[in-house]
């Protein structure tokens, strides 16, 4: 049987706390579809601000800009990696509202499917899978696609 948690910090506006649904819905979808049903996983989403989002770009990535979304793997695994353990911590993503919301402006689509897709890529890098080369890029693409939907834009 298959467990998923999601732990939920909103630092930024409680507002965000009805996407705890959302994501819980597009975590089990991605689990499905990446033949990870049974076990109990944990995922944490912290939504945040610009300036907290971008002391931890600078910190882990070396970048000092607010990006849209940090992912923190606490497993070093490959695309299609099998747990043996019964309980996994999958690490945490932490998503800026603010650069969201800029993003689903500038792309033509509401804040909820930006936060869908910032979700499901976070999670999809807490999974093993990244965006190194034009092929990892294009095997999360279609990734993300399955799961949310054609994005409606270029990212």
């Amino acid at each position: 049987m298959l467990k998923l948690n999601v732990e939920f910090y909103d630092d930024y506006a409680p507002a965000y706390q009805n996407y705890r649904a959302i994501f819980k819905r597009i975590y089990a979808k991605t689990m499905k579809l990446l033949d990870y049903m049974t076990g109990e996983f944990l995922v944490e989403v912290t939504i945040t601000d610009e300036e907290r989002i971008s002391a931890l770009n600078k910190e882990y990535r070396h970048k000092d800009v607010a990006t849209d979304v940090l992912s923190f793997a606490f497993n070093d695994i490959k695309p299609g990696h099998k747990f043996k353990e019964p309980f996994v911590h999958l690490g945490s993503i932490i998503i800026c509202a603010p650069v969201a919301l800029r993003q689903a402006n500038e792309l033509g689509h509401d804040a909820r499917r930006e936060f869908k897709f910032l979700f499901t890529h976070g999670l999809l890098h807490l999974l093993g899978y990244d965006h190194r080369n034009e092929q990892e890029e294009q095997v999360m693409i279609s990734l993300q696609d399955q799961i949310i939907g054609k994005r409606g834009g270029k990212k």
